[in-house]
């Protein structure tokens, strides 16, 4: 009785650690369906950084993007219907996300090789690993199995993505709305040793901030006036930019992060502080830091199973 008792106890644990989502992505889902798959991801993301190297920084951004809206369901992908109006035209992507053209290229690739099966949302989600171990950083295991939304959400979108005029409160806010922690925000925060942002993302701060190097904001008032020129561009990452390291952290010591919200994380608060000056010391503490941080991302709200579709277009439902 009770052996049968504990076996039904058993039972209904792992019938509850089942219901969440994420215990069904695997490594290998693709083993059988499309053994190529990830070799085609691999080589089209690595093509396509030889080709523009900021295009690695904006895969990147892609799958954060799209995981923070509604789960990583590929919806950021979708171009406006009659039915929705798709997140590209949100103000954290309008002008500003790309990469929508190599996402394309990809899907076309495994489309030719094992047509319908590999989704979009697991498309994005190993474009953002193979393109941060291109550039330098650090590699980790991808779980697949992410199946593809049927719509997007403009209003999930400008509500959810943080924005750069953000204070810490509210940047933990947001990360912890997605269940990730104060550390899971610093680590992923990193991603920016990678890339640029627009004038229009920086202004208020090289003009308005205490908390910012003089000469630093000197720099960066003749890319970016007072007025004007909003899609200008400045390194994300002054010092290496297209290097995945650390050295995004050291600015911030110097008061150098470029937008608000990166300084935000060195400013005094014990929250954070220490996080930052412990990445600049052991480097290999943020890379094993973010790789743990970019695995759980890419397990927020997943569809498996039957829920959702694999989208033979990227840019639109089947």
């Amino acid at each position: 009785m009770a052996s049968s008792y504990n076996l039904f106890c058993l039972t209904l644990i792992i019938a509850s650690v089942c219901t969440v989502a994420h215990c069904k992505l695997s490594p290998n889902y693709y083993s059988s369906k499309c053994p190529k798959s990830l070799s085609i991801v691999k080589s089209s993301v690595i093509a396509a950084i030889k080709k523009e190297t900021r295009i690695g920084a904006s895969l990147l951004r892609l799958h954060f993007h799209d995981c923070f809206v509604n789960g990583c369901d590929g919806s950021v992908l979708l171009d406006d219907t009659a039915k929705f109006t798709g997140e590209k035209m949100a103000a954290p992507n309008n002008n500003s996300a790309r990469g929508f053209n190599v996402v394309d290229k990809i899907k076309a690739n495994l489309e030719k090789e094992c047509p319908g099966v590999v989704s979009c949302a697991d498309i994005l989600a190993l474009a953002a690993r193979d393109s941060v171990e291109y550039l330098g950083g650090p590699s980790w295991t991808v779980g697949l199995g992410r199946r593809d939304s049927t719509t997007a959400s403009i209003a999930a979108a400008n509500a959810s993505i943080p924005a750069p005029s953000l204070n810490l409160s509210a940047i933990i806010s947001k990360f912890k709305a997605q269940g990730l922690s104060v550390k899971d925000m610093v680590a992923l925060a990193g991603s920016h040793t990678i890339g640029f942002a627009r004038c229009v993302q920086f202004r208020s701060r090289i003009y308005n901030d205490s908390n910012i190097d003089a000469s630093f904001a000197k720099s960066l008032k003749s890319k970016c006036p007072k007025s004007g020129s909003d899609n200008n561009l400045a390194k994300l990452d002054a010092v290496s930019q297209t290097h995945f390291d650390n050295f995004y952290y050291k600015n911030l010591l110097e008061k150098k992060g470029l937008l608000h919200s990166d300084q935000e994380l060195y400013k005094g608060s014990s929250k954070t502080d220490y996080l930052v000056r412990r990445y600049v010391s052991k480097p290999s503490e943020f890379f094993s830091d973010f790789a743990e941080s970019m695995i759980k991302m890419g397990k927020i709200k997943v569809l498996t199973g039957s829920k959702g579709e694999v989208r033979i277009n990227c840019r639109k439902v089947n």
